[in-house]
């Protein structure tokens, strides 16, 4: 397991972490859990299980749905949000492709986490815009 200094320099190279400084990087690492998946490791199930919020570390995942690989995720990318933020069962599986190692908000912790930290919550959701756009073009 590593210390909350060792997670804060690991999100502090992260673009949804790049406008933090580090003492709220450090308060950021101390409300995240670590997580570790196997490879193989079914992280979340498409309409059944996911109530937090995964930030990648280290390790690759797949995103599937109805058993098609859609995405491929890797360090400094995310998880978990749109269920979370709705309320809802994911609407894809995510599968530890290499051994993965993940940062875990706990869904009740998420909306006071993006209020808490404005920046963040701009960031991501620059991702999640540039996620829909692709898949937008994907379909096109």
């Amino acid at each position: 397991m590593a210390t909350r200094e060792e997670i804060a320099e690991a999100l502090a190279g992260m673009t949804l972490f790049a406008d933090l400084a580090m003492p709220q990087l450090l308060g950021v690492a101390g409300r995240f859990e670590e997580a570790f998946f196997a490879e193989g490791s079914r992280v979340l199930r498409q309409g059944l299980t996911g109530s937090a919020f995964y930030v990648i570390l280290d390790g690759e995942a797949a995103v599937l749905v109805d058993a098609v690989q859609r995405a491929t995720l890797g360090r400094g990318e995310f998880f978990g949000e749109v269920s979370t933020l709705l309320g809802e069962p994911p609407t894809a599986d995510v599968v530890a492709v290499r051994p993965l190692r993940c940062v875990v908000l706990p869904g009740s912790e998420v909306e006071s986490f993006l209020i808490d930290h404005p920046k963040v919550t701009y960031r991501m959701l620059q991702a999640q815009s540039r996620r829909l756009r692709n898949a937008n073009r994907a379909r096109g």
